[in-house]
């Protein structure tokens, strides 16, 4: 196979491919500075990698690729430093006696009233989901954010994140218990 190096362009990485990659990032890594980060390590690795692209793929592709690989090397460090999440202390269940995970009296869900005039969609609304959703922690956002609104399957997040499915349920079941709290103090109890 005949290697096509000519098909590569890295002066204009940047500019053609710089928006695709840190939107992609993004929506992976939830944070911008980190998704900045990983596309600037992304073209480097490039770079420096550019006589192995044998031309079989686009080059955004290529690229791609390697950002996909540098989030999943993100995260395998992340776990080595043991991020540790003890939010189970802050979880709304009681801890033992006979009404062992029962709600909190003070912390059981409350009934939402909805103005059926307001959308979901409405800017206000997604700003405050965005800031319910920076106070979890990262990965949690992120397993969140991947599994609930990009809609990705379990077995690719699971991979990409080095968890096991059920702890991908686990995560997801914490994640909407301290939004829904997160929402009734800073959405619905404004209405």
């Amino acid at each position: 196979m005949v290697t096509n190096k000519f098909s590569l362009n890295p002066e204009n990485w940047v500019q053609d491919q710089g928006d695709y990659l840190y939107n992609f990032a993004y929506s992976r890594v939830l944070s911008a500075t980190l998704a900045e980060d990983l596309v600037q390590e992304t073209f480097l690795a490039a770079y420096t990698a550019r006589e192995n692209f044998k031309g079989n793929s686009s080059e955004r592709t290529w690229l791609t690729a390697i950002l996909k690989n540098k989030i999943i090397d993100h995260f395998r460090k992340a776990d080595t430093r043991k991020q540790k999440y003890s939010l189970d202390a802050d979880l709304p269940f009681k801890r033992d006696g006979i009404m062992k995970d029962h709600w909190e009296k003070d912390r059981a869900p409350q009934t939402w009233i909805i103005d059926e005039t307001v959308s979901l969609d409405n800017p206000e609304f997604v700003t405050v989901l965005q800031r319910c959703l920076s106070n979890l922690p990262e990965k949690w956002a992120i397993v969140f954010s991947q599994k609930v609104v990009e809609d990705r399957k379990t077995d690719d997040i699971c991979k990409d994140l080095n968890i096991s499915a059920s702890n991908l349920w686990v995560i997801l079941h914490r994640c909407r218990l301290k939004l829904r709290e997160c929402l009734e103090i800073k959405w619905f109890k404004n209405e």
